[in-house]
């Protein structure tokens, strides 16, 4: 053979083998990024033909797969999708890319979970179609009703968890959506159902209760109480604390006062459980100080600041700031400066002091079934998140949340014949809107069977309480009683 065949030859050769190995890495090393990939409509063609398992709340199915003749042969339905439209999210063949639990729970709904291998290779040889598998929430569709028609109007978010288990008893965000119109087969309809949704300027698309990360005000006065009782500052709720008209903070010639510019107590001292019945900003900025911001970061981690939990849908990080200075600590104990925080975040601090000082992991998948009902995975363990505070901490906490709602400006969510435990908020967040009225409850008080959360999205009164009080408590209240059957 000549030099000039013989370079040919090895020239054909390595074409060759750049062809295997690039044929081989699209194959198998790339298959499952393409396959997830939204423009990737022969995938979704795949999935389409194939039964998408159920989402179940209460025994009811939520959202299911329907036999339809045409080239999709099932059409995704949502049978009371505004109720659950930011738990379900939606699954378009329009769109690509699903949300919600459609997405989160991807895995599972569409057969692909690695859980469910041996039922692919029995389907496989049996010759039966593979189908997804069910997943039943943890949802308590009573909780659910009542929390969406207390939230009403409003923009805001109401997040509703049992204490001991973590279970999430409720998730509703406003506004919301119909995610039928986004699953249709007329992909015309469903386009311009995305563009009305994906550009709304409300964001009815975005799950506050997990998603939405706002100031919390006054009901992160509990956490700094928390850290003043266990880190030795305070030892009761009869504590005395200072309590001026106003707070003089140093490095700053602007001093932290009362919203009604008064003092808080006779000499301007008051016990710790009555500046948290009326919300003493100037007792617990002084807290703030006393302390300093690391001791303050660091209670709040210990409920779950900092952390990236998934339920499985992805929560937004709630956050305290590090390396703040006296001013900043003082201004983060009364739930502000750059504190920032989800409603189930809160619904977690309010469950965590409800159980004794244990912060239960959140989760929303009660089990996983198969096409035919067989259990595939059961009810989770509780995991314990962390342990926040002591029981004896814990406890006096609760006496003064009960105080709050019977003596102080919770008294919106009293229920009759159960003691309720709360906490007021009201955020400001934009000096040209009102601040976010906000509430965090739980009950009843002795032995706790309910924790929520609720934020209404401008819905306070500068200056005082009363948002919080007058517009989230009675919402909290509403699904506390839906759950005790009040």
């Amino acid at each position: 053979m000549n030099t000039p065949i013989r370079r040919l030859s090895v020239v054909i050769a390595c074409l060759f083998t750049a062809l295997l190995v690039a044929s081989t890495i699209v194959q198998f090393t790339q298959a499952k990024s393409l396959n997830a990939m939204a423009t990737n409509k022969r995938t979704l063609l795949d999935s389409y033909s194939r039964e998408r398992g159920s989402i179940i709340a209460g025994g009811q199915a939520i959202a299911k797969s329907v036999p339809v003749e045409d080239q999709y042969r099932f059409l995704r339905t949502y049978s009371q999708g505004d109720l659950y439209a930011q738990l379900t999210g939606f699954y378009s063949y329009a769109v690509g890319a699903p949300y919600g639990l459609e997405h989160a729970s991807d895995d599972l709904l569409s057969g692909d979970a690695d859980t469910l291998f041996v039922r692919r290779v029995t389907d496989l040889i049996t010759g039966r179609k593979t189908s997804g598998a069910t997943i039943e929430l943890t949802i308590d569709p009573k909780a659910q009703a009542a929390a969406d028609k207390a939230l009403g109007d409003n923009k805001g978010a109401v997040v509703a968890l049992d204490p001991k288990t973590g279970a999430i008893l409720a998730m509703v965000s406003h506004p919301t959506y119909d995610p039928n119109p986004l699953s249709s087969h007329d992909l015309s309809k469903a386009a311009k159902a995305w563009q009305t949704l994906s550009t709304d300027k409300d964001k009815a698309y975005l799950n506050r209760a997990i998603s939405g990360v706002y100031p919390p005000g006054s009901t992160f006065k509990v956490v700094t109480a928390a850290a003043a009782l266990e880190n030795g500052v305070v030892t009761d709720e009869n504590s005395s604390v200072p309590g001026p008209p106003e707070l003089d903070l140093p490095l700053t010639k602007t001093p932290l006062p009362n919203e009604n510019g008064r003092a808080c107590g006779p000499n301007d001292k008051t016990t710790l459980i009555h500046a948290l019945e009326i919300s003493c900003n100037t007792a617990f900025g002084s807290l703030g100080l006393e302390l300093g911001g690391e001791k303050l970061r660091a209670q709040a981690a210990k409920f779950g600041f900092g952390d990236s939990l998934q339920v499985p849908m992805r929560v937004a990080t709630s956050s305290v700031p590090a390396d703040l200075n006296a001013p900043q600590a003082a201004q983060s104990a009364i739930g502000q400066f750059e504190v920032r925080t989800t409603p189930l975040q809160m619904a977690m601090v309010a469950a965590g002091i409800a159980n004794g000082g244990r912060v239960m992991t959140p989760y929303l998948i009660d089990s996983v079934r198969s096409a035919n009902l067989d259990i595939i995975e059961s009810t989770p363990d509780p995991v314990e998140l962390s342990q926040a505070v002591s029981e004896q901490t814990a406890s006096t906490l609760t006496k003064m949340m009960v105080s709050v709602v019977q003596n102080g400006s919770g008294a919106r969510a009293k229920i009759d014949g159960v003691e309720v435990a709360g906490k007021t908020g009201t955020a400001q967040h934009d000096l040209d809107k009102p601040p976010h009225a906000w509430f965090i409850s739980f009950a009843p008080a002795t032995d706790p069977k309910i924790a929520v959360a609720v934020v209404v999205e401008d819905g306070g009164v500068k200056g005082s309480e009363v948002g919080g009080g007058r517009v989230a408590a009675p919402i909290a209240r509403d699904v506390m009683e839906a759950v005790l059957n009040r």
